[in-house]
């Protein structure tokens, strides 16, 4: 793994740069980008200015999937897949058929089935033993958690699975995430983090403290980049 932290005070426009960046080499390299978005109130911003700059992607040749999901309604305030609608499908264009959503709305573990076996048979199509995404973008919870992959759930253990339904205590709900053996083969792998996350956190997360979720992230051949605001 290649590692790499860049720290800014131009946290949306960097961000932004590495994303189209990235999109870029991909469609000089295969023709095609695969990435999976994060949620949360981070990308946001970002989203919305790739909806303004992404000119040089083909939103006909990306496919675009979601790192994680509540259990919710597409259309609920809390559905990673609206605010990501709403800040650059809408108004990037992007055709319905180059999106894949988590359906929150259904039977959670049915609903990870689903997902997993769509991301399977698009692998298997590409000749991949596990699909593999040009570019997952994370988050980084107070927690330490990433995607949904909480502190002391039992998604942590997964070894096997790619998508799964997890149950999350401290909310009494499930969610629907991707696994370590889906994000870890992945080429590129970002985490999106501003400024108002502590620094002790991000520190204990970087030296590799098991005790946080997103620690494990550790792609087996690709790069892990953190970009953090200042």
């Amino acid at each position: 793994m290649n590692r790499q932290v860049i720290r800014t005070k131009n946290f949306v426009i960097d961000s932004v740069s590495y994303i189209l960046d990235v999109a870029g080499k991909s469609f000089g390299d295969r023709g095609e980008f695969r990435i999976a978005l994060s949620g949360g109130n981070t990308p946001r911003p970002i989203y919305s200015q790739i909806s303004a700059r992404g000119e040089g992607i083909r939103w006909d040749s990306t496919t675009i999937t979601f790192g994680d999901e509540r259990c919710v309604p597409p259309d609920s305030q809390e559905s990673n897949y609206r605010m990501a609608r709403e800040t650059l499908f809408e108004p990037a264009h992007v055709p319905d058929s180059s999106i894949l959503r988590m359906r929150g709305e259904i039977d959670p573990k049915t609903a990870a089935d689903e997902y997993q076996e769509e991301l399977d048979r698009r692998g298997k199509d590409g000749g991949e033993r596990i699909y593999r995404h040009d570019l997952i973008l994370l988050g980084l919870g107070d927690d330490g958690h990433t995607a949904s992959l909480f502190p002391g759930t039992a998604a942590l253990e997964e070894k096997d699975r790619r998508v799964v339904a997890n149950f999350v205590p401290k909310f009494d709900k499930w969610r629907l995430t991707f696994t370590y053996p889906l994000i870890n083969q992945a080429r590129h792998v970002c985490f999106l983090v501003n400024a108002n996350k502590h620094d002790d956190l991000i520190q204990r997360v970087l030296s590799g403290d098991m005790e946080y979720p997103a620690a494990r992230v550790n792609p087996t051949d690709g790069e892990l980049t953190w970009i953090i605001g200042q």
